[in-house]
């Protein structure tokens, strides 16, 4: 026995001199891996920083919220959408975010994506709001520290259309006049005179089936190379006066129908043409959730029958990462009316390609 013991004795300490030593595990190791149902609510769990209280915070490509409704002229709650959208966005990792269509995983590429947080928005006075929004947006693209090249670029996640305005405003501060691609099932370029009242004032102007025409009269956009795609709204007459506006404003429109009618010959027509007329311009990508049928996103302040579905949607938006990219948003999810999150799992998702094809964007425009 005593042999036996010392035989063990001796095979144990051989291996143990050639196996390695096993490190004591880290607190990261432990404790440092989250589900998707926990955490703090940030955007694909990213990092989370309050960047307009911090001018250091550095980032290329922010996602920032903006909770603001009281521009709409149908159903509220799109204030609540920033925080639903984020909430959507929970299945969406760093770990696994590959993008098999771009062949990249954008949160981990090298670019710096952060949650930028919300922008806190008066509901009281509609001028104060957009004073806050306009200022936020130079605070943030603008007004800052920056390391590395360029300047940093935001996906603004809404709140209802009427935040575009804002981020036009410095976006024109930085790169002159920008070409809009707008997702909508609405022009959203009426002026004024779309909404006939006696009550009227300048504040009333700013609403959000207005705000493009805004940014027409201020020269934030492009004279002529925009296009709306997924169109289907009703308009004010016969005499279709509300697309010559809009046309007149440099508007090319792809209706709901020229999409499914045409099939994938027609998307793939419709980014062949967005190329042709763009070319390297400054582009910002504004996308209202109503673009698509309310069957997949019934939560939105104005739905409209007969709507895009959201594998269109992803389509188009994958075909434009060679586009120079500058910004874009997600806007009109008003998770109150929403069932399941389906609005909101589908706008998280557009956010995911938005910024996956910003992210192709800066490697084929350095």
């Amino acid at each position: 026995m005593k042999i036996l013991g010392l035989i063990g004795l001796l095979v144990s300490t051989t291996l143990a001199n050639q196996l390695p030593l096993v490190n004591e595990p880290t607190l990261d190791d432990l404790w440092g891996e989250e589900w998707p149902f926990q955490g703090i609510t940030s955007f694909a769990h990213l990092n989370y920083t309050k960047c307009l209280l911090d001018r250091d915070s550095n980032f290329d490509i922010g996602i920032i919220g903006v909770p603001f409704d009281t521009a709409t002229t149908y159903r509220s709650g799109a204030r609540f959408g920033p925080k639903s959208i984020r909430s959507s966005s929970q299945r969406q990792t760093s770990l696994r975010g590959f993008n098999t269509r771009a062949n990249i995983n954008p949160y981990q590429n090298g670019s710096i994506i952060l949650d930028c947080g919300d922008i806190p928005i008066t509901p009281m006075d509609n001028s104060i709001a957009l004073k806050q929004m306009t200022l936020a947006f130079e605070e943030l693209l603008i007004n800052r520290k920056r390391e590395g090249e360029g300047k940093p670029k935001l996906i603004a996640l809404g709140g209802d259309h009427s935040i575009t305005l804002p981020h036009l405003r410095s976006l024109k501060q930085i790169y002159g006049k920008i070409s809009v691609i707008h997702f909508d099932a609405h022009l959203d370029t009426w002026s004024p005179k779309g909404y006939p009242s006696y009550w009227n004032s300048n504040q009333s102007e700013f609403t959000h089936g207005s705000m493009l025409w805004m940014a027409h009269n201020e020269e934030l956009i492009n004279d002529e190379n925009n296009f709306h795609i997924g169109i289907r709204t009703r308009i004010s007459g016969n005499d279709l006066k509300d697309f010559d506006d809009d046309t007149s404003q440099g508007w090319t429109r792809y209706s709901a129908d020229d999409i499914w009618i045409n099939g994938r010959e027609g998307l793939d027509e419709i980014i062949s043409n967005i190329y042709h007329k763009i070319g390297d311009s400054p582009t910002f990508i504004s996308l209202d959730v109503d673009c698509m049928d309310p069957a997949f996103t019934p939560g939105t302040g104005t739905i409209e029958p007969g709507g895009m579905l959201p594998r269109e949607v992803i389509y188009l938006l994958r075909g434009l990462e060679r586009l120079h990219l500058v910004g874009g948003d997600v806007v009109e999810v008003s998770p109150s009316f929403d069932n399941a999150e389906v609005t909101s799992t589908n706008a998280a998702q557009v956010v995911y390609e938005i910024l996956t094809s910003m992210i192709k964007s800066k490697l084929y425009n350095k």
